[in-house]
Parts: C-alpha cells; structure tokens; sequence
C-alpha cells in the first residue's frame, strides 16, 4: 500500500451500490480470499467492564484530521500519534479512523467513532493480535483469526455452516473470523471493502471494521445518543458486561486521544 495513502482514497474505499429507494450498502464485489484459513480459536478476551450502566453518555471521541500533513497522508499520522498514548497499533487506528471518515460521509447521522470500533477490536481479537499473531501493513494479521465452533456448548449459540467453510474452513459449523469476528452469515450481508482493492475480505482489518461500522449504524441508529450507542454496542453482543467493557475501553481510548 506505499505510495497511496489510504486517506487519499478516501472517496474511493467504499466500493458499494445503493439499493434503489432503501438506503441500504451492498459491497459491489465480495470475492473470498484466495485460500480457506486454518483454524485458530478465539474466545472474547478477558477485559474488565467498566463500572457503568446501559444509558450512560456515550463515549466522545477524539476528532480525526482531514486536512494534509506536509506531504504525510493526515491519517496516518494522526494514527502514529494516538498509538503512542493508547497502545493500539497504528495500522489498526487507521482503520478504524478510515472507516468513521467513510460513514461521516455516506451515513453522517450515525455518529459513530473510532474509539468504540477500537473497544469493540480490542475485546474480539486484540485489534487483529490475537495468539501472537502480528497486523501486517496490508491490514492482514499474519495468521488468519477464526473462533471457536458455534456448536451449541455453553455460553455459544448454534449456529450450522452458512459459508460451506470459505470464510471459517469449517464445513460443519460457523465460526466468527477476522480481527472485528464477523459470523460469515452476517459477512455475507454487511461485507465493505475499506481498503480499495475491490473485493471484501473479513481478515482484512479495513473491511472488517468498516462492516462494523456500518452495522452499528443499521436502523437509522444515532451512536451519539446514549440510547443509539448502546443499542449498537449490544446488537453486535447482546450482552450488558460486554457493552461495559467496550464503553470503558472506548472511552478510555478517546480520553487518551486528547493528549496525543
């Protein structure tokens, strides 16, 4: 991706169709990735709620730049700051900094931020690290992230293979993959290509959290609201502890923002 910087194509990331009259984002190509990936399994990491309660405000979040950066493409630098003071690898800022400037533009009412696509990255994959794997500069972690078997056990819903194993390599049962842990079922409907090289892939940092993104936003959903945000956090989990532990990573994340 050198020599082109993701922000600079900016108005051309998101390659999708508006559906006549729906309002709703079709990706325009949604190829799968060349070969099947080898399992690795991934529960929700162990993160601590924060101490609130579903109808807090929702976080703030620091304001991204769009203007030029002597040459350095702006969103990248303000990613290489904000890393130094929350921990998040810049690679995984930039896209989820790439992916609130794209619904800014295509869905401005929905508000959603960076900070809550990092507090959602951080619990579901460690922002695309989990089990040592490394985010390389194409935004691919370096092994591919797959969950465990959605095979009814305690605490996993049932969920029989929609995918016949492209996305998850399991013929039998779905799996959530990539770094924002996508069930390929709701891949197949929310798939984005964040990253410009047009098709969709969940291993994808970019796409993967520009699917999120959008997701968030479904139904008209205002994530500036407290009532938005937490029916957006909780649609992507129904689960009140986890919409705490994304509320007070997210808003730590912003918070630290403010200082880079």
């Amino acid at each position: 991706m050198r020599g082109r910087g993701l922000f600079g194509r900016l108005l051309l990331v998101v390659l999708v169709l508006a559906a006549a009259g729906g309002g709703v984002w079709l990706l325009s190509s949604t190829s799968a990735p060349a070969a099947g990936p080898v399992t690795t399994e991934i529960p929700a990491l162990q993160v601590q709620p924060a101490q609130v309660q579903p109808g807090a405000v929702a976080p703030a979040s620091e304001v991204i730049p769009q203007g030029t950066a002597q040459g350095k493409d702006p969103l990248v630098a303000w990613a290489d700051r904000v890393a130094k003071v929350t921990g998040v690898p810049a690679r995984a800022l930039v896209a989820y900094g790439n992916a609130e400037l794209v619904l800014r533009s295509t869905t401005p009412s929905c508000h959603v931020s960076w900070a809550t696509l990092a507090g959602i990255g951080r619990i579901e994959s460690n922002h695309g690290q989990f089990g040592g794997a490394v985010l390389g500069a194409d935004g691919r972690p370096s092994k591919p992230i797959v969950g465990v078997p959605l095979d009814g056990s305690v605490g996993v819903q049932r969920i029989g293979d929609t995918d016949r194993g492209q996305y998850d390599g399991d013929p039998t049962l779905d799996r959530a993959v990539g770094p924002m842990q996508f069930i390929p079922s709701t891949w197949a409907k929310w798939a984005s290509d964040g990253n410009g090289d047009g098709r969709g892939d969940p291993q994808q940092i970019d796409d993967a959290a520009l699917a999120a993104a959008r997701y968030l936003c479904a139904g008209g959903r205002d994530l500036a609201t407290a009532s938005g945000w937490w029916a957006g956090v909780l649609s992507y989990n129904n689960s009140e502890t986890y919409g705490q532990k994304v509320f007070g990573l997210a808003d730590g994340y912003a918070r630290d923002a403010q200082h880079a």
